[in-house]
Order: structure tokens, then C-alpha cells, then sequence
């Protein structure tokens, strides 16, 4: 790997890390990136999926306050989250290529729809009142939400939020170290089965993670100062930008 090459996934890993310190959507910007440097669509998958791991869990050691209680109810949604996140990663590494990127593009155009209307999501579960719990929060939608989230990741803590809102804490800070903690759960089980089955290169993913982290704590800081709305349309000008870029390359 040259220099230009290293400096380019860096530059991208910090890029993520203060997109998701910010507003969420690292994947957007870090999985087009991985590509760019002519990894192979699955490899690049399961290095972006290890490079920005931290960046969920620490968003859920930063808010202790907010921290689950440790009941039936979290052992269940854990569970669900790690089956899901284990069987996903290896359905992806199961698939022949062509399967996978064949939905690239819709599944980077989804992500990032997702992303564009988490807002809304946020905003309609805050109007609501608390409610008994409902069935979509169980560990089976947790679980289908997860097998996405093994499988190809991008839009994963929106799809989270959305079912954990429509229970639960109207505090949306419980639910998003909730969220975080089952991210990060799945992470550490799709990941986990990437590195075992070697699917991992590994010399892109440690350049890319450590810019992840440092954007990450540059990214604590600028949430301070940087307008969210600036980083959110450029995550969305980004994501529709690699949905038709990269529908050209892998349909046409």
C-alpha cells in the first residue's frame, strides 16, 4: 500500500469517525472508500465493519448515566442482536460476489434514506408517549434487524432507534445507548466471524481504524461546534452521490 493510498483511507476513517460522533452514517463515506482502493466488494465490507467497530461502543461508554438495566428483557435483545449479527456475516461471506454486489447500490441508497429521515423518526417518537411494549421491539425484529446489520451495516443504528422508540424510554438518549450497545453487539459478532474466516486485509483496516479513531475524538469535540445539519446533508449528498456511482459500475 503507497502512501497516497494510506493517507486517502485515513483521511476517510476520520471522515467517519466525526460523521458518526456527530450525526451517524460513517459506513456512507468509509465502505465507498474501501472499494476505491480496489478491495474486492465482500473484502471491503468485512474491513469497514472492523475498521469503525469502536465507534459504537464508545458512544455507549460515554453515557453511563443512560446504561440499560441488566433484566430478562436486555439478555433477549443481546441475544437476538449476536445471532443476527453472526448469521448476517456469514450469509455475506456464503453468497457467491455477484449477489452481493448486485444490491450495493440499493443498499447504499437505502442507507442513506434512512439516514436522511432519522430526524422524523426521532421527532414522531418523541411526540409519542410511552407505550407497553410492542411486538416489532422483540428479539425477532432486533434479530432481523441484525442479519441486515452482519450482512452490509450502513443505516444499522437508524433501523435500531426506530425499533427501539416505539417503546420503551421517551428519553431518546436511552434509546440511542441502547441502540449502541446492540450496534456494537453486532459488530463484535459479524466482525469476529470476518476475522476467523480470514476475510479481513488487513493493512487498509488498521490505516482506516485509526483514523476512525481519532476522528471519533475530534468528532467529541466538533459535536460541540459544528452544525449537525451541515454533516447530515453532506452524509446524504454523499450516499446518493455512491448509490448512482456505484449502480453505473455494477449495473451497466
Amino acid at each position: 500500500m503507497d502512501w497516497m493510498t494510506a493517507i486517502f483511507l485515513m483521511s476517510a476513517g476520520a471522515a467517519g469517525g466525526v460523521i458518526n460522533a456527530v450525526a451517524g452514517g460513517a459506513t456512507l463515506i468509509t465502505f465507498p472508500a474501501m472499494l476505491q482502493v480496489g478491495l474486492p466488494p465482500v473484502i471491503a465490507n468485512a474491513s469497514n465493519a472492523v475498521a469503525i467497530m469502536p465507534g459504537h461502543l464508545i458512544a455507549f461508554l460515554a453515557d453511563p448515566g443512560r446504561w440499560p438495566p441488566i433484566d430478562r428483557r436486555l439478555g433477549w435483545l443481546t441475544a437476538a442482536s449476536l445471532l443476527g449479527g453472526a448469521s448476517g456475516a456469514l450469509l455475506l461471506l456464503w453468497l457467491p460476489e455477484a449477489l452481493f454486489t448486485g444490491p450495493v447500490p440499493v443498499l447504499i441508497a437505502f442507507a442513506t434514506v434512512l439516514f436522511a429521515f432519522a430526524p422524523t423518526i426521532q421527532a414522531h417518537r418523541a411526540k409519542r408517549g410511552p407505550r407497553p411494549k410492542d411486538a416489532l421491539t422483540g428479539p425477532a425484529m432486533i434479530s432481523l434487524a441484525s442479519i441486515y446489520g452482519g450482512f452490509f451495516g450502513a443505516g444499522l443504528g437508524v433501523i435500531l432507534t426506530a425499533l427501539l422508540s416505539i417503546s420503551g424510554s421517551r428519553d431518546i438518549r436511552t434509546v440511542k445507548v441502547l441502540k449502541n450497545l446492540l450496534a456494537t453487539t453486532v459488530s463484535v459478532a459479524a466482525t469476529t466471524i470476518f476475522i476467523v474466516q480470514g476475510a479481513v486485509s488487513w493493512p487498509e483496516t488498521l490505516v482506516m481504524l485509526a483514523g476512525a479513531l481519532f476522528g471519533g475524538f475530534l468528532g467529541g469535540y466538533l459535536v460541540k461546534v459544528l452544525p449537525t445539519e451541515w454533516v447530515r446533508w453532506t452524509v446524504i449528498l454523499a450516499g446518493i452521490v455512491m448509490s448512482v456511482t456505484y449502480g453505473i459500475r455494477y449495473w451497466l
